[in-house]
């Protein structure tokens, strides 16, 4: 089986945050990392060279493909911040129609600044998807 690419890393969060070259990305990175340590309770960590985690889970696929992943994350891309989330189909629609302008993919919500949408919902959002991944994987 191959190695996991994405795993825990020792690079500094800060350090990584500070390469970042909008100043308006940095410091909307900072309010996400402060609520994402809020919701899990877990420091925040480096996956990998560009994706600050929190906490880690074990997942196993019916394929057999294992491996571990943070419970929640983020990344400031080139062209958005990408915040990685797990929901149930049943709740996804209902919390993303309150969030405000972004974009969204099968796990991952875009968003080019925090003024742009609710972060209260955002905050609800990472609680939800922390929850339904303790709920479907536990935690390792």
């Amino acid at each position: 089986m191959a190695e996991q690419k994405t795993k825990p890393t020792e690079q500094s969060v800060e350090a990584f945050l500070g390469k970042v070259p909008s100043e308006q990305t940095r410091d909307d990175c900072r309010v996400i990392m402060k609520m994402m340590e809020k919701v899990t309770g877990a420091p925040p960590k480096m996956w990998g060279p560009s994706i600050v985690g929190f906490g880690k889970y074990h997942y196993k696929y019916e394929s057999g493909h294992e491996g571990y992943s943070c419970l929640a994350g983020f990344s400031p891309r080139k062209t958005a911040i990408t915040v990685y989330f797990m929901l149930p189909e049943s709740e996804r629609e209902s919390l993303l129609k309150k969030l405000g302008k972004y974009k969204v993919s099968t796990a991952c919500i875009y968003i080019k600044k925090l003024a742009d949408i609710d972060v209260k919902v955002l905050q609800q959002v990472v609680d939800r998807s922390v929850k339904y991944v303790k709920s479907t994987y536990g935690e390792a």
